[in-house]
């Protein structure tokens, strides 16, 4: 079996589980080590497929129906409280983005579901390993988040507005997003 046949094999278990698949009954499944499959789930995580883990194995997360784009701009000091804000009222940050007038689209997955997740990603803002893509555009970007239902992102909608953090559309910027 070729290692693109086990990987899309591994997404269609783990995307039929109705519980966390261990690394070790997909070896068994696949005939290679686990390893192999710690190696092919990281693999497909940069792929982009929401795999997490957990104490008993992996689950592919199941897309949500509920996404909506939020124009945002902030200084480099209220990004944790404005991730903050999402993640708490149940929001899922998705992405980032910004509409550049000479690059076009820049974006970089994020998939922040936690306050553990924020803490992380702004270590490494902290550290120099990483740099606000919101900066390209003095400030101006795009989320894309994800909830369980339109209530929570109506909520989140309307916390980032009392706090400032929504912005208003640019002519050069694509209105089909949905964007206020």
């Amino acid at each position: 079996m070729k290692v693109e046949e086990r990987r899309a094999g591994i997404i269609k278990t783990l995307t039929l589980a109705k519980k966390p698949v261990s690394a070790s009954s997909l070896a068994e499944e696949y005939g290679v080590s686990r390893q192999i499959i710690v190696k092919d789930i990281a693999t497909l995580r940069e792929s982009g497929f929401a795999v997490t883990s957990y104490a008993r194995g992996y689950l592919l997360e199941k897309e949500s129906k509920y996404e909506r784009v939020f124009k945002l701009i902030h200084s480099d000091e209220e990004t944790e409280e404005e991730l903050n804000i999402i993640v708490d009222l149940g929001g899922v940050i998705k992405d980032v983005f910004v509409y550049h007038k000479f690059y076009n689209k820049l974006s970089a997955r994020m998939d922040i579901k936690s306050r553990l997740d924020i803490k992380k990603f702004m270590d490494d803002i902290t550290s120099g390993k990483s740099s606000l893509l919101k900066n390209v555009t003095s400030g101006y970007h795009y989320h894309t988040v994800c909830a369980n239902n339109d209530i929570t992102l109506n909520l989140i909608q309307i916390k980032l507005k009392e706090r400032g953090f929504l912005a208003p559309l640019q002519e050069y910027e694509p209105t089909e997003l949905g964007i206020e």
